[in-house]
């Protein structure tokens, strides 16, 4: 961006205000809209009009029962009233997403005028990174920005091929797709170790290809969540009603033997919090991981196992965190989420440089307000954890092509 020029030019943006509404279409969480605010003021501040972009929702996936799309719960029409709110400054907005309509009113922009078009989604090319389509939303403005990095991992219309028709002099990243990058190259390029990755969610199969990467950078991998059941089993553990995936125990095994070939340490929960049923009243116990008895599943890490994870993680220089150790939307099984955050935060108080990559993670730092005291906290899950498996991301490519 700084060798843009943006002076009586119409900038088109591609967002990602991707945001929660409520019932009556109130942003309930706008942190995606403050973020992309600095990228918007910098173009604005350059004498430029700006044509804003984005997803909400999956439209085209959650149609009407006679198979039109719900206008009213996927447009951008509130996002675009709450922006102008932020910026102080009216933004106008579009019905449609590309069209004559929608060129029409990005040719009347002032300098210093902003324009919201209607939900990308609800274009059916969008999702399918259609050409005719990219080249309909390029007519909207004379230099292309991408600061969307939530959503930079899809070849959509509006993420990646867009930017084709625009030379590469006409094309960048935002300021926030700038710092998400900036901050995954150090853990990728040149990480202070001890490295600690500390690995929670479900399923084994959804972070297989982030563990196998995280072995050629890591020094210790915590494991937590209901993937960490498979690793018991496949060490021969009891682990009752726990989710297991039994197709993954033989990636389980080789995973830890590759660990041990490498002199990486792979730390298991020792304890685990469990319970009757999947519910916040079930009845509940606290045994360790190996030994859960028939008709108990385990839910979270239990004190033993929080113990030995903070331990590891404050002797740690590097630390990502990806996934919760828990269920953690229920409040008995929260604490073993909410003990990493912390020992995180207390971490990086000490030195460490610290990311936090996305969902429950960033749920649990923003709940507990320590978001601030950690180096940094990724808008884009999926897109970051792409990034970290050393997967090309298109939003990115497309930019630097």
């Amino acid at each position: 961006m700084k060798s843009l020029d943006f002076k009586n030019k119409r900038v088109l943006m591609r967002v990602d205000f991707n945001v929660p509404l409520d019932s009556e279409g109130h942003v309930t969480d706008d942190t995606r809209i403050r973020l992309a605010l600095p990228t918007i003021r910098k173009v604005l501040d350059g004498g430029a009009s700006v044509v804003l972009m984005a997803h909400l929702g999956r439209p085209r996936k959650k149609r009407l029962p006679d198979g039109s799309i719900d206008v009213n719960k996927f447009s951008l029409k509130p996002v675009a009233q709450h922006l102008g709110q932020l910026l102080g400054r009216a933004v106008k907005f579009c019905p449609e997403t590309v069209g004559e309509k929608a060129e029409a009113m990005a040719n009347a922009l002032k300098p210093g005028e902003v324009l919201m078009v209607e939900n990308t989604r609800f274009e059916p090319g969008e999702e399918k990174g259609d050409e005719h389509l990219a080249k309909k939303m390029a007519r909207l403005g004379d230099i292309y920005i991408n600061d969307a990095f939530g959503a930079a991992h899809r070849a959509h219309a509006s993420t990646a091929i867009v930017a084709r028709f625009f030379p590469k002099e006409a094309r960048s990243f935002g300021l926030l797709m700038e710092n998400e990058l900036n901050n995954a190259r150090k853990l990728l390029d040149a990480p202070e170790h001890p490295f600690t990755a500390v690995v929670g969610g479900a399923k084994v199969s959804d972070k297989i290809l982030l563990l196998e990467r995280f072995l050629n950078l890591v020094d210790h991998i915590i494991i937590g969540g209901g993937m960490a059941y498979t690793f018991v089993k496949a060490q021969g553990g009891r682990i009752g009603n726990s989710l297991c995936e039994e197709d993954r125990l033989e990636n389980a095994r080789e995973l830890l033997k590759k660990a041990g070939e490498k002199g990486v340490n792979i730390h298991l929960p020792e304890d685990s919090v469990v319970a009757s049923e999947f519910s916040n009243e079930a009845d509940i116990r606290v045994v360790p991981s190996d030994e859960i008895p028939d008709g108990y599943m385990g839910l979270d890490i239990g004190e033993k196992a929080r113990a030995a994870f903070r331990a590891v993680i404050l002797q740690s220089k590097t630390i990502v965190w990806n996934g919760p150790m828990g269920v953690f939307e229920m409040s008995n099984f929260a604490e073993g989420t909410k003990a990493i955050a912390q020992a995180v935060a207390e971490a990086t108080q000490n030195g460490a440089y610290s990311l936090i990559g996305g969902g429950d993670s960033v749920a649990a730092v923003n709940q507990l307000g320590l978001a601030d005291k950690v180096s940094f906290v990724s808008t884009g899950g999926g897109a970051m954890l792409e990034l970290l498996e050393g997967k090309q991301l298109p939003g990115v490519k497309a930019i630097l092509d």
